[in-house]
């Protein structure tokens, strides 16, 4: 089984599904390809039925899409625990993960995923008031119900999903409070983001695109 990832630094999908195969001791290969450069894209295409990362590759099967891929895998190991054993957490839990995956644009476009960086103040807080306020009351009444340190107690693939916001939280220094500052000192303690987190801060390349200054610039 292989799964095609983007830069580790700017890749918040491709850190998604990574998390989960390595949390969960799945076995895996990964192939990088870069979000940059030329013909870049192209390359991706030939890689990916959506021209997009991250894939994963399971013999002749093709599965683009990070919460399809953790479906995925939750189908083909269901020992493994990757969304709660509970019907009702793990409806919660897909709710969740189904929210990341449609929402918080803002975040997206004015504070994207950024390893290698410290950016504290750069997020016009304005632009973004709204997905910080509605992560507070997510992560908040979820934690609240489960104790931590988890969304649902333990790692599950609720966390693998907002797992990037932690690091958009961090590097921007957004004001949260003091229960999701823990949660994301919790994301960064699992022992598989810090193995991300180390190849990310090896990388040289830079995509402009995801760089803060580029994006305040162009808005300006």
């Amino acid at each position: 089984m292989k799964l095609i990832i983007g830069n580790k630094n700017y890749s918040s999908w491709s850190l998604r599904p990574w998390l989960v195969l390595a949390h969960f001791d799945i076995p895996f290969e990964e192939e990088q390809v870069l979000l940059s450069g030329e013909g870049w894209r192209e390359t991706i295409r030939k890689k990916s039925p959506s021209g997009k990362v991250p894939v994963l590759v399971d013999g002749d099967v093709a599965v683009p899409e990070t919460i399809a891929i953790i479906e995925y895998l939750h189908d083909k190991y269901p020992a493994k625990g990757i969304w709660p054993s509970n019907r009702v957490e793990r409806a919660k839990a897909r709710s969740a993960a189904a929210e990341m995956h449609a929402g918080f644009s803002a975040l997206r476009n004015y504070a994207p995923m950024n390893l290698r960086a410290s950016h504290p103040g750069k997020v016009d807080i304005d632009l973004v008031a709204g997905d910080l306020k509605r992560i507070d009351r997510l992560w908040g009444d979820l934690l609240s119900n489960s104790d931590g340190p988890y969304l649902f107690g333990k790692f599950s693939g609720a966390d693998a999903m907002f797992a990037p916001v932690a690091t958009r939280i961090r590097t921007y220094q957004l004001p949260v409070s003091d229960m999701a500052q823990d949660y994301v000192e919790a994301i960064y303690a699992l022992p598989a983001f810090q193995r991300w987190l180390a190849d990310a801060l090896k990388e040289t390349w830079v995509v402009e695109d995801d760089e803060i200054d580029v994006i305040n610039a162009r808005r300006t």
